[in-house]
């Protein structure tokens, strides 16, 4: 899927921006990715923070955003395209922009970038544990997908008569002001499949994935829909102080939901110490909020992987203790005892960040 969407990639949005190629052309790309690129990688220090109780391994990050920025925004270029084209040719110049942006659009990237995350519930059951990483993996994908998308409209305006001034303007909306409008929609997509992973019950597995996604296809269809109106600038300019708002409420939620996850690994470690398979000292670590950045200072990345392999222990047993309440098995249940032995092996490598004395054998 990622190499045919490469070559969509290529065609829909690629070369159809790139179509007149020259120095002007290619210097105007330049700037978009010299102002796009760089604001991508410092908002995703914000999922990053959200996930420093049991980080998500690199490669599922670096996917999320690849998938973002080339395969849904190649298969969402295509269908777009077609659909813009189809219905200017049927009915009119305009009608198939309008369709493109407010219905075409929501649907079809909302439903490219929901892909993965609904993917890696299946694929990396083991890494995905709940909401929170259904936040997560959603805002890499989106993340990666709105870098891309602002490079093309930063190139765009940068090739305008007044070049200057409309790729400042554009930078300052895009940029400054609705940086999390892609994250915000995805999210909605993310929370649905999290509450999947979380859910014992077949009928909410199967309904909040789709509640999630109308979620993130209504609330981008608004946010596009603002901008077709003909007063869409002064209407939207109304709208950010309540959208303002709603993205604080929305962060606040998921740090919430991220210091439940820090409960949730303190209370399923709990009988682990009293059992003399972990110190408290590496329990208090472990169900810190920065427990991972305090391993690597004390031990490096082999008490990183020691933090990690304990926080993925509690998360197993939290995961298995909610099936057996339904009278289930869930795969968790087949890593408890591995990373018990790999929790002592680490220990006896000497990873543990602890500086206290073992626990008894």
């Amino acid at each position: 899927m990622m190499v045919g969407a490469v070559l969509l990639f290529l065609l829909f949005v690629i070369f159809p921006v790139a179509s007149g190629i020259g120095p002007r052309m290619l210097g105007a790309m330049c700037v978009g990715a010299g102002l796009a690129f760089p604001g991508a990688v410092v908002y995703l220090i914000v999922p990053r923070l959200l996930d420093r109780y049991d980080p998500e391994p690199w490669y599922a990050l670096v996917l999320a955003l690849l998938w973002g920025g080339v395969a849904a925004c190649g298969m969402s270029a295509l269908v777009n395209s077609l659909v813009g084209e189809v219905l200017n040719q049927a009915m009119g110049q305009g009608v198939g922009n309008f369709a493109s942006l407010v219905i075409s659009a929501p649907i079809m990237e909302e439903a490219t970038k929901g892909i993965l995350v609904l993917g890696y519930l299946y694929f990396l059951r083991r890494e995905f544990d709940g909401v929170v990483d259904g936040i997560i993996y959603a805002t890499f994908v989106a993340i990666g997908f709105a870098a891309v998308e602002n490079v093309i409209y930063y190139a765009r305006a940068g090739l305008e008569p007044n070049a200057e001034e409309s790729l400042r303007a554009i930078f300052f909306l895009r940029g400054g002001l609705t940086p999390w409008a892609h994250p915000l929609f995805t999210s909605m997509t993310g929370i649905g499949v999290g509450l999947a992973r979380e859910s014992t019950k077949p009928v909410v597995r199967f309904i909040s994935p789709v509640l999630g996604y109308m979620a993130a296809v209504t609330l981008h269809a608004i946010w596009n829909g603002v901008t077709t109106l003909p007063s869409g600038g002064i209407i939207a300019c109304l709208m950010l102080p309540l959208w303002m708002i709603f993205v604080a409420a929305f962060l606040a939620i998921v740090a919430v939901l991220a210091r439940r996850r820090g409960s949730i690994i303190r209370a399923h470690l709990i009988d682990e110490v009293a059992l003399g398979h972990l110190s408290q000292e590496e329990l208090d670590i472990v169900a810190s909020a920065f427990g991972g950045i305090t391993a690597y200072f004390r031990k490096g990345s082999a008490g990183v992987e020691f933090v990690r392999a304990v926080a993925r222990l509690a998360l197993s047993k939290w995961h298995s203790a909610r099936a057996m309440k339904e009278v289930k098995h869930t795969v968790s249940m087949d890593f408890i005892i591995p990373l018990r032995r790999k929790i002592k092996e680490l220990r006896g490598q000497g990873a543990s960040p602890a500086t206290g004395p073992p626990p008894r054998r």
